[in-house]
């Protein structure tokens, strides 16, 4: 079984299973195929198709004071990655531990992240479903973890990212 193959059965596998998905292929025209575009007023995600659509996803986005805009690109692929906490997080809640396993119920990573270059971001699963669709984050962008296993299997490293109002 080739690695590819067996990631993509190793995500399926922590997404339990009915899981209902909350994407929907929508118009869309304004960037590039292969491009991922996220609206941060919109609180959505879309994945550039190139034929006039875009893959959409709800995401929940950062609150207030925690917003970044501009370009990035996807620098890193993870299945249940360890979260440790960026200084601004560990500052507000200083009673978080270094480290949360992966696969933890208590990681807010869930199944699987892209992180992105120039900074502490990433766009990831989530171990609060009922935050997406909102202003929660630090700057992460939180997809339900079924959407997130989805779109790590549509994108690689290098894919650009673009940020917007």
């Amino acid at each position: 079984m080739s690695g590819r193959v067996s990631v993509v059965f190793g995500l399926a596998a922590m997404v339990a299973a009915g899981s209902a998905s909350a994407r929907e292929v929508v118009p869309f025209g304004d960037a590039s195929a292969g491009t991922i575009v996220v609206s941060v007023s919109q609180r959505k995600l879309y994945l550039v198709n190139g034929d006039g659509t875009a893959i959409r996803y709800p995401v929940a986005v950062g609150k207030p004071g925690k917003q970044w805009f501009g370009t990035a690109r996807i620098d890193g692929k993870y299945v249940a990655p360890a979260w440790s906490p960026p200084w601004e997080v560990k500052r507000d809640n200083p009673r978080l531990p270094n480290v949360i396993a992966g696969g933890s119920p208590h990681n807010p990573m869930g199944a699987a992240a892209m992180t992105l270059a120039g900074g502490q971001y990433a766009i990831h699963g989530t171990n609060r479903p009922s935050s997406i669709g909102t202003w929660a984050s630090y700057g992460c962008i939180r997809m339900y973890n079924q959407d997130v296993v989805d779109l790590y299997q549509r994108v690689d490293v290098g894919t650009p990212v673009l940020m917007t109002h």
